[in-house]
This record gives C-alpha cells, sequence and structure tokens, in this order.
C-alpha cells in the first residue's frame, strides 16, 4: 500500500515503516504529523484517485530528527571578464517515518 501526499508544497510517494525526507517541518523531534492532502491511494490493486484530493483520507508520521542536507555549490563565472562568484547552502530537511496510511 502506498500513497501518493503533498507536503509543504511537493508530492511525495509515501509507503508504511518507510522514510522521507521533507522541508523542515515547525513540529517538533519526536512528534507526531498529520498530512490531509492525500491525492491518490494503491491498496494492493484497488486504486483510489483524488480530484484534488481524497476525502477523509490522511497519513500519519513521526518526525525522528531536523537534519541538513548536503551542501549544493552555486558557482557563477563570466568568461574573459575576470568575473568569479562561489557561493553555497544547505538545505534544512526533516526526517518523518511514516506510520500509517488511512484512506
Amino acid at each position: 500500500m502506498y500513497a501518493i501526499v503533498e507536503i509543504a508544497g511537493k508530492q511525495f510517494k509515501v509507503e508504511k515503516d518507510k522514510y522521507i525526507y521533507t522541508h523542515r517541518l515547525d513540529s517538533e523531534a519526536g512528534s507526531s504529523v498529520t498530512f490531509d492532502k492525500v491525492m491518490f491511494v494503491d491498496n494492493s490493486g484497488k486504486i483510489m484517485i483524488g480530484l484534488p484530493s481524497l476525502k477523509g483520507a490522511s497519513v500519519t508520521g513521526k518526525v525522528l530528527e531536523h537534519l541538513k542536507d548536503d551542501k549544493v555549490i552555486v558557482f557563477k563565472k563570466k568568461r574573459r571578464k575576470g568575473y568569479k562568484k562561489k557561493n553555497g547552502h544547505r538545505q534544512y530537511l526533516s526526517k518523518v517515518l511514516i506510520e500509517s496510511i488511512n484512506a
């Protein structure tokens, strides 16, 4: 059984007892979260599609920790001008364990 869920503006394919990394959530580490924007559920061949989301469907998860992603390097250069600029950042993420999918 899996579902397609919208979390913080992005769509994720989630399965029970699997981890996902999402943009930083406001919840504390160790707390439980519920996602209500479930767009698609596949229950061993039985498919439910929402327009745009399923009514009454939800996905519950547990925030395990907050962490930072790998560094992304942003390098800008204009050839023959002597212009070089190197920047970078690390995205803030939350690690979420999916506990149940309620269709």
